[in-house]
């Protein structure tokens, strides 16, 4: 299974602090949890044939093994502190859940 999650900054929320939270953080954490396969973050650069500003600045892509196990991982007192971190720099993020066609 593979969750994208669509996110934007909060107002005021410095990139250069979140992308450094992120590099040195929360990559590291999730891709280090047993439930997942792979974690990357990217930030969106532009629209394809447009000049138009994304609608999301951020999208993360995890790859994870199953849901249970994902669920238990990020329950976890320890992991939650990178959670609410998240939450410090994200406004309103999009969590979607996807499988393969």
């Amino acid at each position: 299974m593979r969750i994208i999650c669509l996110f934007n900054l909060k107002e005021g929320a410095s990139a250069e602090a979140y992308e450094n939270w992120a590099r040195g953080t929360d990559i590291p954490g999730v891709n280090a949890l047993a439930s997942v396969k792979n974690f990357t973050v990217h930030r969106a650069t532009g629209l394809f044939g447009s000049d138009a500003k994304p609608p999301y600045d951020y999208i993360e892509v995890i790859d994870i093994h199953g849901m249970d196990g994902f669920v238990a991982d990020v329950s976890d007192p320890e992991f939650q502190k990178v959670a609410a971190a998240f939450g410090e720099f994200t406004d309103n993020p999009a969590f979607i859940l996807t499988e393969d066609l």
